[in-house]
């Protein structure tokens, strides 16, 4: 069996130390999208996240790529227990939570370990979860992520849990939207995740999508970029974790919209495809941010 939950679920998924610094953080909010907006080049707000000076703050969702921000290979897939191929591979869900503001500089080691596979039948689900720690032992934040293989499963493990977020019946307290750019992949892809399926047309046909489509953690950061501003005073410090499930896919090019809803101690969000033939089609569910 390409995928053995009795050696793989618990394992170890390797330790990494690794640094980042004012320029990697620049270029990450560059490729999600800030300073793209009219007038954003002197508007206090945007330079936050595009300027290197005291005001510089960081996206929290720039924690989940930082340790293979320099990678230059295709992600790698040597997980133990489990016989996988980079086609078969899509991102399911996101998780980060920040234990305070994201230095805009530093050196932390993450260790990540397998905690769960579900059986899904035709696909298995693997989520991995590490916290990234400084040299002097402080907890500087927590990611869990899930990948969704295509053509494994039907073992008769454990399913796994539902995780629906209800979206409040009511008009949303903020809708925006960001129009990804044609180069909007290429760029992202110098953030660390050199995945042909989002440069290689011929990789990208062969994974069975029609073109190459932008990066799942590239949405997520655009969705939590708009809802910082929009809900939180634009104050990443404002932000205590972020979830959300990868719904669909979005083609480079193509509007995002973003709905969100304040409800008291967290924000429920939805984002989806704007305008064209796939309006309407999702891109981001289940998604929740929980204040600081």
């Amino acid at each position: 069996m390409p995928i053995d939950p009795s050696v793989a679920i618990g394992a170890s998924t390797g330790e990494k130390t690794f640094r980042w610094d004012e320029s990697d953080v620049l270029l990450y909010h560059l490729a999600v999208g800030a300073g793209s907006e009219p007038g954003s080049f002197v508007s206090p707000d945007s330079l936050r996240y595009t300027l290197d000076d005291d005001n510089l703050q960081v996206l929290p969702s720039f924690a989940v790529v930082a340790p293979t921000f320099h990678e230059t290979d295709p992600p790698p897939l040597d997980l133990p227990g489990c016989d996988i191929n980079l086609s078969q591979v899509v991102h399911g869900a996101q998780t980060i939570t920040v234990h305070g503001p994201v230095p805009t500089s530093g050196e932390a080691t993450l260790r990540t370990r397998i905690t769960d596979i579900w059986d899904k039948g035709k696909a298995a689900v693997i989520w991995q979860e590490g916290t990234a720690v400084s040299p002097e032992g402080q907890e500087l934040w927590t990611v869990r992520s899930s990948i969704f293989v295509r053509g494994e499963g039907g073992w008769g493990g454990d399913r796994g849990e539902s995780t629906a977020v209800e979206v409040p019946d009511r008009a949303a307290d903020a809708d925006v939207s960001y129009a990804t750019t044609p180069n909007q992949a290429l760029l992202y892809r110098l953030c660390g995740d050199r995945n042909p399926l989002h440069a290689d047309p011929e990789f990208a046909k062969g994974a069975g999508f029609p073109a190459p489509i932008l990066h799942g953690l590239c949405s997520y950061g655009v969705v939590l970029r708009l809802v910082t501003d929009a809900l939180l005073d634009g104050d990443t410090s404002r932000v205590g974790s972020f979830t959300g499930r990868f719904a669909g896919v979005v083609f480079p090019g193509e509007t995002i919209r973003v709905q969100a809803w304040d409800q008291g101690d967290e924000l429920v969000v939805a984002a989806s495809i704007a305008g064209g033939e796939r309006d309407g089609s999702p891109v981001l569910a289940d998604c929740v941010v929980t204040k600081a």
